[in-house]
């Protein structure tokens, strides 16, 4: 209709600045990135979506320096970028960021969110679009420490592939596609709230110990169970575990538990996994069984914790009933790969050349 004009084309961007800066990177000897890195990395992403037709970016605000240097940047002018704009929000340096900015961006429309950051702030992501409902996607850039979900790639390419997403200029059916989580319920607790739940998008971990204590995981001893959405055999971390003794891809239906011993005697085998980078690690294997979608595993352990994505979160007691449970075509994102071979297919980058 002549006079109504359509709203911007626009994307969201969730870049944790805090991202591997826990224990693993200490005792792995693993490098880190600098927020001149990150914002480098943010830069290169907007500069490709803009190019590809995104006209209006959305950020999470933050006290660890990204945003300080991007307004830095932008007061000298960059008319290669889309306008950018900070979601209206307090930060509190904290994982509660990552969920909050999710459901403010839902709010707002935006045709994507691309997400910075390591497994763990792409799960805080994916957990509140869950909660909210939303199949909005996602477009995942590796920042963090051990990596398993987010694929390591110039940020350049994902720009231009959410940008063609984002514009309509791939249609959904190409662009996105589906992934699995494992779901944990624990039961038990009296009153309300006394079943809590959680997803883990890829390795949910029980653990021995009692308490979260430092969230980070990596020491194989206090392990006793892994339940995997998926695990590669090049992947780093603890869906290693599975990857080495069993692959399972992440667009293949099913999913891997794996109990692991408390001893030599009680082990089958002893696997040699890279749980962190530079640490490769003996890890004492008792049994393993593929994982169907929707069919729930009792956790056969009294008292610990349960580790998702890396990080120790949820503690529980005896006569609570703890189960895992994999789900599949859970939520989207985005296929860069797929994007870009679709763009070559159809000339999405070429031009005509005007005649002299």
């Amino acid at each position: 209709m002549r006079g109504v004009s359509q709203p911007p084309i626009t994307i969201g961007v969730v870049a944790n600045p805090v991202s591997a800066r826990d224990i693993r990177r200490v005792v792995a000897h693993a490098g880190n990135l600098q927020i001149t890195d990150r914002v480098n990395i943010v830069l290169r992403l907007l500069q490709a979506a803009r190019a590809a037709g995104v006209q209006r970016a959305l950020l999470m605000p933050d006290r660890g320096g990204i945003r300080a240097l991007l307004e830095r940047h932008l007061k000298r002018g960059d008319p290669s970028l889309p306008a950018i704009e900070f979601l209206d929000m307090e930060p509190e340096s904290t994982v509660e960021d990552s969920f909050a900015a999710t459901r403010l961006l839902q709010r707002a429309g935006v045709a994507a969110i691309v997400v910075l950051g390591g497994d763990g702030t792409h799960r805080a992501v994916v957990r509140e679009l869950i909660e909210g409902g939303s199949g909005l996607p996602i477009a995942g850039l590796s920042t963090g420490t051990n990596n398993a979900f987010p694929e390591m790639r110039e940020p350049t390419i994902t720009g231009l592939a959410v940008g063609l997403y984002a514009s309509g200029r791939i249609a959904a059916d190409e662009a996105l596609t589906t992934n699995k989580l494992i779901e944990v319920q624990i039961a038990g607790r009296a009153g309300p709230g006394g079943t809590r739940r959680d997803v883990a998008i890829v390795d949910a971990v029980v653990t021995h110990d009692r308490s979260v204590g430092a969230r980070a995981l990596w020491k194989p001893q206090s392990l006793a169970a892994c339940y995997l959405a998926f695990a590669e055999a090049q992947a780093i971390g603890l869906s290693a575990i599975g990857g080495l003794l069993q692959p399972v891809g992440r667009r293949e239906r099913g999913g891997l538990a794996v109990q692991l011993a408390h001893d030599a005697e009680h082990a089958l085998l002893d696997l040699h996994v890279p749980i962190a980078p530079g640490l490769v690690r003996p890890v004492p294997i008792a049994a393993w069984q593929r994982m169907v979608a929707d069919e729930p595993l009792v956790v056969a352990h009294d008292a610990g914790t349960v580790a998702l994505d890396g990080e120790r979160e949820l503690a529980f007691e005896p006569g609570e009933r703890v189960t895992m449970t994999l789900r599949e075509d859970a939520f989207r994102t985005l296929d860069v790969t797929r994007c870009m071979s679709v763009a070559a297919r159809d000339g999405l980058f070429r031009s005509s050349i005007s005649p002299r």
